[in-house]
């Protein structure tokens, strides 16, 4: 993708392969060039183009994802710059929805078919994501944090500062060393003092690197809301040696919850080695109890994980398990698991 350069109006019609930039094409350039109406929309029919919403057409064969439909947006309106959901989706920081989303520094107000933010946005703030002008990192993380909501802010958040898989692949490292980074991005003009930005200071508090997928981190908040606070990516030490971290552990009760996410599996061989996992979990003097739950129930029926977690707890302070350095003399019990599967 190439600069914010229009095709010259005057002349004879071209062919649209011609008009178009980057392999996107604007209605309007196309109709400034001297084509008709009817005769406009016979070629891309014919020629097979894709249509973009807001006034634009992908060339044959290109599909019109995200990175293409802000590319026909800035070309569209030049000024604009992919943010927010947009922007921690070209940075590959993990969103729970992708929404197309600009930032119009100059309150252009014109409609481009996208959610567009008027907000002053500094230089220093801009960067380029292959040939798409994006608002940095730590911009990006300010603003979803300043707009809300908590889980969309929190799971970005974690996202940028953990190693964790993306799309598939496995960045080399964060994207941020820490939290610090955004809390000056949110004290910095033209941020501060903006609406959001106290609760924005609330919400970065809450932020855990150490959580490995965006369904650890609703989880998360779902416990901290209901007055369940383990600790979490928890170490625990096997009988055989191997040191383990539970996505979360109530330890003085012996409670591990673990969390899959969408297609955690992936192969028959990481099946077996996540099977192997809790396993080794099961076998640890301090656990007494392993719930296992999909992604889906903690994002689809909340209060039921949030009931089972309590009711594991529960028990386990009042002397329904053996509870670890109790010196209970009733034996170790069966492990309790709840096990849902993954949303694929």
């Amino acid at each position: 993708m190439g600069g914010s350069r229009e095709p010259e109006s005057a002349g004879e019609r071209g062919g649209l392969g011609e008009l178009a930039v980057e392999g996107v094409l604007l209605t309007r350039w196309a109709r400034e060039a001297g084509w008709s109406a009817s005769a406009l929309s016979r070629s891309l029919a014919a020629e097979g183009w894709t249509r973009i919403p807001g006034g634009g057409w992908a060339e044959p064969g290109r599909a019109v994802d995200l990175a293409v439909r802000l590319w026909a947006g800035q070309l569209t309106m030049p000024g604009l710059v992919a943010s927010h959901r947009s922007a921690a989706a070209l940075w590959r920081i993990e969103v729970l929805r992708e929404e197309l989303e600009f930032t119009d520094p100059l309150g252009t107000r014109r409609k481009v078919g996208a959610r567009v933010h008027w907000l002053p946005l500094p230089q220093v703030g801009i960067a380029v994501v292959g040939d798409l002008r994006v608002t940095t990192v730590v911009r990006t993380l300010a603003d979803l944090l300043r707009g809300g909501p908590r889980e969309d802010a929190l799971v970005a958040l974690d996202s940028a500062l953990s190693s964790r898989r993306y799309g598939g692949r496995c960045r080399r490292g964060p994207l941020i060393g820490g939290v610090d980074a955004v809390a000056e991005a949110l004290d910095a003009p033209p941020v501060a003092g903006a609406a959001g930005v106290v609760r924005a200071r609330r919400w970065l508090a809450l932020a855990d690197p150490g959580a490995g997928s965006p369904a650890e981190t609703v989880a998360r908040l779902r416990m901290r809301d209901a007055g369940l606070c383990p600790e979490t990516q928890a170490e625990i030490l096997t009988p055989s040696g191997r040191l383990l971290r539970a996505d979360f552990l109530f330890r003085g009760e012996g409670v591990v919850v673990e969390i899959e996410g969408y297609a955690y599996h992936g192969t028959r061989e990481a099946h077996r080695r996540d099977l192997a996992r809790y396993n080794d979990l099961a076998s640890c003097p301090e656990v007494r109890v392993l719930l296992r739950f999909g992604a889906e129930e903690v994002f689809g029926a909340p209060e039921a994980f949030v009931a089972r977690v309590r009711a594991a707890v529960g028990r386990a302070r009042g002397g329904g398990f053996d509870v670890p350095g109790s010196g209970g003399g009733r034996g170790r019990p069966v492990l309790g698991s709840v096990a849902v599967p993954a949303a694929q």
